[in-house]
């Protein structure tokens, strides 16, 4: 699996890569201006997945996400996109070979509208094994609808109601969750995919019982085919923290039992810092201290 673009060597070096005891392998790339993104390299049995980047850094400033805590630098081109799939694809373990693509890295990717387009395009592989991710800027998601690509369409939730997701995420102040919601009905009526609903279970914030029943509800009210990807929050050093395994069942067991279709995603790369953003800060950080050091 490749691109449909050739020559892309020139537009990134490997900085860093490590290696995850699961097999998960993270890579810091420099780029031409000197800038750092990361991409994942996931193995899994039905083939192996990259996770890309599609910006330096991140405007969104999620409360449980490392991307934007050093800030927004700018937009990937498209062929620094394509880059990091070339990358996973070479470094991917002999006799195994790279079959899906989730554009899930640093980076809001509808914020990144254009490039994200022409990266589709350009990309080798099927629609239907690329997953874009986006925490839901309604505009764009109908946007998306509208082109009709065939690739799934991801949609960062990570609560049940305004209130909660206001504190988590700045872009449901400007959003609510009924208009986002509308325009992921849009993007089903459109295209007949089912959508991807990604919820984070946050401790004491958004995965008691109360909360899966009122996340039924909500996405049950849909009418449309959806599935709910429940992931274990990966601390990362910050103030947030995942509940404990028995929380975080009785959660799931909650939805299934109120008619949801989900699955707890297997967490990888716990012990490299695979969560988005937490590579490249760790490295911005490091030049930062060396840099105060040489000032002193």
């Amino acid at each position: 699996m490749g691109t449909k673009i050739s020559n892309l060597g020139s537009y990134t070096k490997i900085k860093e890569s490590v290696v995850s005891r699961d097999g998960t392998t993270k890579f810091l790339l420099e780029l031409r201006d000197g800038n750092l993104v990361e991409c994942v390299l996931l193995l899994q049995d039905y083939g192996n997945t990259v996770c890309i980047s599609s910006q330096v850094g991140c405007k969104m400033a999620c409360a449980f996400c490392a991307s934007g805590k050093n800030g927004f630098v700018r937009n990937l081109s498209m062929e620094e996109m394509l880059v990091q799939v070339m990358v996973a694809s070479k470094q991917s373990p002999p006799n195994t070979r790279l079959t899906h693509v989730v554009v899930m890295g640093t980076g809001e990717p509808f914020d990144n509208f254009e490039n994200l387009m022409l990266f589709l395009n350009a990309v080798d592989i099927g629609a239907r094994k690329i997953s874009v991710s986006t925490c839901g800027i309604p505009d764009k998601i109908k946007a998306f609808a509208d082109e009709k690509r065939g690739v799934n369409l991801c949609i960062s939730l990570h609560a049940p109601n305004d209130i909660i997701r206001r504190k988590i995420m700045p872009i449901a102040k400007a959003h609510p969750i009924a208009e986002l919601l509308d325009s992921v009905k849009y993007f089903f009526q459109k295209t007949k995919r089912r959508v991807i609903f990604e919820y984070a279970l946050i401790d004491n914030m958004n995965c008691d019982a109360q909360h899966a029943v009122e996340l039924a509800r909500l996405l049950k009210s849909l009418r449309i085919s959806y599935h709910v990807n429940l992931i274990n929050l990966n601390a990362g050093g910050g103030v947030l923290n995942p509940p404990t395994r028995e929380t975080a069942m009785r959660f799931m067991d909650a939805l299934i039992k109120n008619g949801v279709s989900c699955t707890m995603r297997k967490g990888k790369g716990q012990d490299i810092m695979a969560a988005c953003g937490q590579l490249r800060n760790k490295s911005v950080q490091k030049n930062r201290d060396h840099a105060d050091m040489t000032t002193i």
